[in-house]
């Protein structure tokens, strides 16, 4: 039993649903997505409320039902509410600069790192050290961030580097305290 697949997905006002067979629209105050799922699965709506069935009890047929659940419970949120991801630069001289949409990385490297958003996904720059990701796309909002902070991870030693805002970064010791 599918235990996140059964879990009704509720629709909120403004929020309008078009369901063409596997296919499905939503439209909201933020913009619009549409994506195609599993033929397989069945995607009812109906009073303000989404349902996903699926067709038999085999694994597969299991995967795909919390699959197209999660998924357009995703699409439902990113419409109304939209997703944000907040990165921090740590460590001295590390800084980050607005250049039209998209932005400007200073992080001890031989050259500047200029990141453009894709269609859909914006960056904003609070002070001189923290990024904002938003966009309507959970998918390409934690992409686009994933991307940013691969430029510079945070290092296991001195804890510089760009992080998730709240992620805690485990500093190891170094060869000195190590011996002792």
């Amino acid at each position: 039993m599918s235990r996140i697949g059964n879990q009704p997905i509720a629709v909120p006002d403004g929020v309008d649903i078009q369901i063409e067979g596997s296919g499905v629209t939503i439209k909201g105050p933020k913009g619009e997505l549409s994506d195609s799922f599993n033929s397989e699965m069945s995607i009812e709506e109906s009073d303000g409320v989404i349902k996903i069935s699926r067709p038999s009890d085999e694994s597969e047929h299991k995967a795909f039902h919390g699959l197209t659940r999660s998924l357009i419970a995703n699409m439902v949120t990113g419409v109304s509410e939209g997703f944000e991801k907040n990165l921090e630069l740590v460590g001295v001289g590390y800084r980050v600069q607005q250049t039209g949409k998209g932005v400007t990385l200073n992080v001890m490297l031989s050259h500047s790192v200029v990141i453009q958003p894709p269609e859909g996904v914006t960056l904003e720059v609070e002070d001189n050290n923290k990024i904002k990701v938003s966009g309507i796309d959970k998918q390409a909002v934690g992409q686009i961030a994933a991307e940013i902070r691969k430029v510079r991870p945070p290092n296991a030693y001195t804890g510089k580097g760009i992080r998730y805002a709240g992620e805690y970064v485990r500093i190891k010791p170094g060869k000195s305290a190590r011996r002792a």
